[in-house]
This record gives C-alpha cells, sequence and structure tokens, in this order.
C-alpha cells in the first residue's frame, strides 16, 4: 500500500518542531518568504503543457525584475520549493527548498525545474497538494516573515484523499497564504471545465489576507502571467481586484 506523500512530510514536522524547541534560527534561515510553488501535473495537464509550466518558472526566477524584488525586502532573500502534484499519493518535489538570494541561487532553480523529468501523476487531488504543501513548510528550518503556498491548476476539481475545505482551513489556521494561478482552457486536451475556473479559486481555494488570483490564457504567456504573481508574492502588495478572503 502506498503511503500518502504528505503524511511522511507530516511526521518529518513533529520530529523537525520537537529539535526546533532546544535550537536557535541561525540568521541564514531567516527569509522574506516562504514560497511552496504547487505546479499542476494531473491527467489533463500533457507533456507540452508540463514544460511550458516548467519554463514559465525558470523565467520568472532568474528574472531582472523578480531579482530586484527580492533585494528590495528585509532579508534580501527568499525560500522557493517546486512541487508537481497529481492524485492523493502523488506530490512530487522537483526543486528542494532553496533559498534564493541573487542570480546565481535563481539560476540554480531554474536548471531544475528544465532538465527534471515530469515526476507527478494521476486526477486532481488538490486537498493533497495544499496539505503537502503546508507540511513542506512547517516542517522545513526556515523562518519566513510570510508563509505562501502558490497553488496553479486548470480546475477546482478534487478526486479523493484530504477536501479542499479541510485542507484549506488547516493552512488557513496555520497562517498560511494560499494564492493561486488560474490556468484557463488553452486546449485542455479536450476536457474543457464548465465553470468559472477564476472564480473557482477565489471561492474555494485562496485564503489568507491578501490572497489573490492570477489568471493565464490563450492571450497570455504564462512566463507572463508567473512573473506578474511572483512580483505580488514578493513584494506583498497584491492588487485589490485580484484579491480574495
Amino acid at each position: 500500500m502506498r503511503i500518502p506523500g504528505f503524511a511522511l512530510i507530516l511526521l518529518f514536522c513533529l520530529t523537525n518542531a520537537t529539535l526546533a524547541q532546544n535550537t536557535g534560527t541561525p540568521e541564514a534561515n531567516k527569509v522574506d518568504v516562504e514560497l511552496v510553488l504547487l505546479a499542476d501535473a494531473s491527467g489533463s495537464i500533457d507533456q507540452a503543457e508540463i514544460q511550458l509550466q516548467r519554463k514559465g518558472y525558470a523565467d520568472a526566477i532568474t528574472h531582472p525584475k523578480v531579482l530586484n524584488a527580492i533585494r528590495d525586502g528585509l532579508y534580501r532573500r527568499i525560500a522557493v520549493t517546486y512541487v508537481e502534484w497529481g492524485d492523493e499519493f502523488s506530490q512530487e518535489i522537483v526543486v528542494p527548498w532553496t533559498i534564493v538570494d541573487g542570480p546565481e541561487s535563481a539560476a540554480r532553480v531554474a536548471k531544475i525545474l528544465v532538465e527534471t523529468p515530469r515526476l507527478a501523476i494521476g486526477p486532481n487531488a488538490i486537498g493533497a497538494a495544499i496539505a503537502f504543501g503546508q507540511a513542506l513548510i512547517e516542517g522545513n528550518d526556515i523562518v519566513g516573515s510570510r508563509r505562501v503556498i502558490d497553488f496553479s491548476g486548470d480546475s477546482a476539481n478534487n478526486w479523493g484523499g484530504i477536501s479542499i475545505a479541510d485542507a484549506r482551513a488547516s493552512a488557513a489556521a496555520g497562517a498560511i497564504t494560499i494564492n493561486g494561478l488560474a490556468i484557463l482552457c488553452r486546449q485542455c486536451n479536450g476536457r474543457p471545465v464548465a465553470y468559472d475556473v477564476e472564480e473557482a479559486f477565489k471561492n474555494r481555494i485562496i485564503t489568507g489576507p491578501g490572497s489573490f488570483v492570477v489568471t493565464v490564457n490563450e492571450n497570455q504567456s504564462f512566463s507572463e502571467a508567473v512573473l506578474r504573481k511572483f512580483l505580488l508574492e514578493i513584494a506583498d502588495n497584491p492588487t485589490p481586484a485580484s484579491s480574495g478572503g
């Protein structure tokens, strides 16, 4: 029997929390934001779209505007991990927690993104993905001024595992903000959803003060959408029109 990935991470969290009681946090582990990038790799996302997403994040993390935004922060560094999610048993870490404080560390993240093969499989398990992201934040040895899960997907469907509502409530109780990147139908592999994905993200997924949804569609490049999202998250200055609660 396969053990859900987030259950293993939660076990690690408990161990790490016990150790943390007896140790201080090194200055180098303090960051302006801890950012979990939860990227959709479920069945509705084909290989070309996986590569499109990976390239979009690689382009954004190395963009001069993002690097400038990082340098403008109190600690001048952020912590990032990139996770692809599929079914309730498939949340796969592509980029482990990495401190990004300049072009060199950003380039390392980008290199892993473009070189690592697809990892996650299966139908949507959004609740499990969010729970996994929360466990990653609570189980690391990094202390961020803000803690953010950035969820991307082309629907708000959930098949198996923890419910979206329960995972969202748990993240909110842990003072974790969830933002959304809604991928509006491009080809959708012939399976477009029959509802407004952006609205569904606002109502069902995002949470926390200033949480927001950024959308991407045929008329906007994925890289542009991710860049906009990164700048909002790093600067902690979401546009009111995009924000949710």
